[in-house]
């Protein structure tokens, strides 16, 4: 029997539209969700704070790694390799993570 693909209407807010900037974000997890915290973290400033917050099924969080992995894939074969910024030592990384 063949699949049938199945169409989702998607609506996108204007309060949205614009987007959040994020420079770090902290992932936790438990046997059921994965919780990922997106923060702006500015220069000279001794607080920040989460902006948005996402939680994923542990399925739709690796489906969500393999379509990043993809449109990495993609954007390195249009654009050039991305590289991080600064020394990768482990334990000193700043920023996502």
């Amino acid at each position: 029997m063949a699949e049938q693909k199945q169409q989702i209407s998607i609506e996108l807010p204007d309060e949205l539209a614009e987007g959040t900037y994020a420079n770090f974000a902290v992932i936790t997890h438990s046997p059921a969700e994965f919780v990922m915290d997106f923060i702006r973290v500015l220069p000279g400033t001794k607080k920040s704070r989460v902006h948005a917050r996402i939680i994923m099924a542990p399925q739709n969080a690796k489906a969500l790694l393999r379509a990043l992995e993809e449109n990495i894939r993609r954007y390195e074969e249009r654009h050039g390799e991305i590289r991080s910024s600064g020394k990768e030592e482990p334990g000193k990384q700043i920023g996502f993570q």
